[in-house]
C-alpha cells in the first residue's frame, strides 16, 4: 500500500510498504480522510516523543474493510474514527481511569504505524462509528476530543470570560467549546486577519490582531482580567504572557504543545495573591463520545475549518502547508 513515511526527523517520503494486517481484537481501516496536526509538524522536526521510522496520522476517519476474530462490535462497510492513544490498562494510572498518564502509551501515527496510508489498524477498544457524519468531519474527532478533555478540567462556568491565544484550528476548536458551555465573552487573538475572521465567523465575540496594539485592546475588553486564559499557540513567550491577563481566581490553560524541554518564568507572587491556577491537559481522556456528541449536534463546527486538501503523494508539500502558510487552518489528506 501507499503511505508517507517519515525515516528519520527531517526527512519525509512517499513509499510503497505492506499492507497491514489485523490481529484478532483489531479492526483495519480503509482511511479517507486524515488531518495534519501540530504534533506531527513535531515530529518531522524531532521534537517529539516518536519513534523513526514512522507512518505517522493520529486524526483520521474511514470504512472498515476486515476485523480480527474476537471482534463482534464492528463489521466489513462500518463508517469509523479512532482514539489513537493505546493504554496498557494495567499500570496505576489505567487503574485510576486515567489512561492519557499510562506509563507505557502507544499511540497510533506516534509510536506505531499511523493513518497517513491507505491502510491503519486500531483496537477495537479504540474505535468509534461516525453515522452518517462525513469523513472530512470525522477526522476532527480526535482534536476536538483533546479540546473535550481539557474543558473537563478547567470548570467553566456560566458568565464567565476568556481569552484565547492562537487562531488556528485547535484554538477556534477552544473557543467554540468555551462559548458553547457557558463562557458569555471569547476573545481570540492571532497574527493572520484571516483566521480571526474565521474565529469570529464561528463564535468569538471579539477578535483582536497580535501587534503593537493588542495589549491594550486585550484589557480595554476586559479591564478586571479574564477568568479563563488559554495559549493554544504552543509558543512558550505567549503562553509567559498569558499570566498578565488573568482575572484573580482565574485559570491559565497549557494547552497548546510547547517543544520539548522548554520553560517559561511566571510571576509567582500574582499566582500566590490572585489565586490563579494553573491547567494543563494532554491528549485525550476518554472524551471521544463527547467530541462525536458535539460534531453530531451541530453544537460545535468543524469542517468550515479545513482550508487545505492533498492527496498523499503531495506528502512533504502539504507539511511545508501547515507549517508555513498563514492561510492554513486544517490541512487534510483526503481519498
Amino acid at each position: 500500500m501507499k503511505a508517507a513515511q517519515i525515516v528519520q526527523p527531517g526527512q519525509g517520503i512517499v513509499t510503497t510498504v505492506a499492507e497491514p494486517t489485523p490481529g484478532a481484537d483489531d479492526v483495519l481501516i480503509k482511511v479517507h480522510a486524515a488531518g495534519i496536526c501540530g504534533t506531527d509538524l513535531h515530529i518531522f522536526k524531532g521534537e517529539y516523543e516518536a519513534e523513526y521510522p514512522i507512518i505517522p496520522g493520529h486524526e483520521f476517519s474511514g470504512e472498515v474493510v476486515a476485523v480480527g476474530a474476537n471482534v463482534t462490535n464492528f463489521k466489513v462497510g462500518d463508517r469509523v474514527t479512532a482514539d489513537p492513544n493505546i493504554p496498557c490498562n494495567r499500570c496505576a494510572y489505567c487503574q485510576r481511569n486515567e489512561p492519557n498518564q499510562c506509563k507505557n502509551l502507544r499511540a497510533i501515527g506516534v509510536t506505531r504505524s499511523g493513518a497517513f496510508a491507505d491502510y491503519v489498524v486500531a483496537p477495537e477498544s479504540n474505535v468509534f462509528a461516525i453515522g452518517e457524519m462525513s469523513y472530512s468531519a470525522a477526522a476532527l474527532i480526535e482534536p476536538l476530543a483533546c479540546v473535550a478533555w481539557g474543558m473537563t478540567q478547567i470548570n467553566v462556568r456560566p458568565g464567565d470570560s476568556a481569552l484565547v491565544f492562537g487562531a488556528g484550528p485547535m484554538g477556534i476548536l477552544v473557543a467554540q467549546s468555551l462559548k458553547q458551555a457557558g463562557a458569555v465573552r471569547v476573545v481570540v487573538t492571532d497574527v493572520v486577519p484571516w483566521r480571526l475572521q474565521m474565529a469570529e465567523q464561528l463564535g468569538a465575540t471579539h477578535t483582536v490582531i497580535a501587534d503593537a496594539t493588542q495589549h491594550a485592546k486585550l484589557k480595554s475588553i476586559s479591564p478586571d482580567g479574564y477568568d479563563i486564559v488559554a495559549d493554544a499557540t504552543g509558543i512558550p513567550a505567549v503562553l509567559e504572557g498569558t499570566f498578565q491577563y488573568a482575572a484573580p481566581r482565574g485559570k491559565i490553560w497549557v494547552f497548546g504543545v510547547t517543544p520539548q524541554g522548554s520553560y517559561v518564568k511566571f510571576p509567582s507572587y500574582e499566582v500566590f495573591r490572585r489565586d490563579l491556577k494553573i491547567v494543563g491537559s494532554f491528549a485525550v481522556n476518554r472524551t471521544f463520545p463527547q467530541s462525536i456528541a458535539l460534531i453530531q449536534s451541530g453544537a460545535i463546527q468543524v469542517e468550515p475549518l479545513i482550508s487545505h486538501r492533498f492527496a498523499l503523494d503531495e506528502f512533504t508539500h502539504a507539511l511545508d502547508v501547515a507549517a508555513t502558510d498563514p492561510k492554513r487552518v486544517k490541512v487534510h489528506f483526503n481519498r
